[in-house]
């Protein structure tokens, strides 16, 4: 009986603690994030001090590989808040899209004051091809609503672009492009190879170095652009190596030229300073991409930049 007694106790105090972990994760909802979803128009819940807001995305009918997948097997976007110094919230989520979606997403969060830090796939083989997009904002709870509301609001409801996913039709033939002028708005010289003109910078300004080894534009530190085409129709495609504070600048100078990007993430681990790499692609008359390209560079460390000999 009386060991009865001593497990009926332990069992007891057992199910208090319980009890006692189970009330710190099941928090009363704060007002300033019912507001949140109010705004956003979505549902989320509140635990461990973080407003998770769920962007699932149930519209689409994903096949990976001939696998049909349900939406929680990886397409459930989110966006998440909780509490930093003085009053303000910090903000990340990562944004499930289509291909369609990506750009005008990208400008609506960037037009908004938001950051884009990462775009990039989880799978291969997948149709549609989807894409993830992580964002960061610094603001009070309501105003980052507000702020990420535009681009929100937009998933799902982006229309297919002709010409976009599996078509074969090719709207570019190569030709003949007046490299020159192209040199001459870009102010850099570039190197000719069949029908393709590619002008490459190397960002030597940012002394980055591999256990002694000098990384320089030939181990890839360096911004590009190929041009293929004819001066009247003409598409242009690169990478551009960024530090951490110029990856803003140059995402606005990009869309703002009608360039689409495609790409942001590292091709280094442990490197200091951390450099950041994205690829873009568009189309349109030489003579603006190149001066798209141009404005891109503007935005980089000018010092030490040189064309690669």
């Amino acid at each position: 009986m009386r060991n009865y007694h001593a497990a009926a106790c332990l069992l007891t105090a057992q199910l208090c603690v319980l009890g006692l972990s189970l009330g710190a994760t099941a928090q009363e909802m704060p007002t300033e994030y019912q507001e949140v979803m109010r705004i956003l128009g979505k549902q989320g819940d509140f635990k461990a001090n973080v407003l998770k807001i769920n962007i699932p995305r149930r519209d689409l009918n994903v096949v990976v590989e001939g696998v049909a997948t349900p939406t929680p097997f990886g397409f459930g976007g989110w966006l998440a808040m909780t509490k930093g110094d003085g009053g303000v919230n910090v903000m990340m989520g990562d944004l499930v899209l289509t291909e369609d979606e990506v750009n005008p997403v990208m400008s609506a969060l960037l037009d908004n004051g938001l950051e884009v830090t990462a775009l990039h796939n989880h799978f291969f083989y997948e149709n549609p091809r989807i894409f993830y997009m992580h964002v960061m904002g610094h603001a009070k709870p309501a105003d980052l609503a507000r702020m990420a509301k535009p681009a929100v609001d937009l998933i799902g409801h982006v229309p297919s672009r002709p010409g976009s996913s599996v078509s074969t039709t090719a709207t570019v033939q190569p030709g003949k492009i007046d490299t020159a002028r192209i040199a001459r708005i870009v102010g850099h010289e570039g190197e000719q190879n069949g029908l393709v003109y590619k002008i490459t910078v190397g960002r030597d300004d940012l002394n980055l170095r591999e256990m002694g080894a000098t990384i320089n534009a030939r181990m890839g530190l360096n911004t590009w652009a190929a041009f293929v085409g004819t001066d009247e129709h003409a598409a242009v495609a690169g990478d551009v190596a960024m530090l951490q504070q110029e990856v803003t600048p140059v995402l606005k100078t990009l869309r703002s030229h009608g360039i689409e990007v495609v790409a942001i993430h590292h091709h280094m681990i442990g490197s200091q300073p951390t450099v950041i790499f994205l690829h873009y692609w568009g189309q349109g008359p030489v003579e603006k991409l190149a001066a798209a390209f141009k404005a891109t560079l503007n935005q980089l460390g000018k010092a030490g930049m040189a064309s690669k000999n």
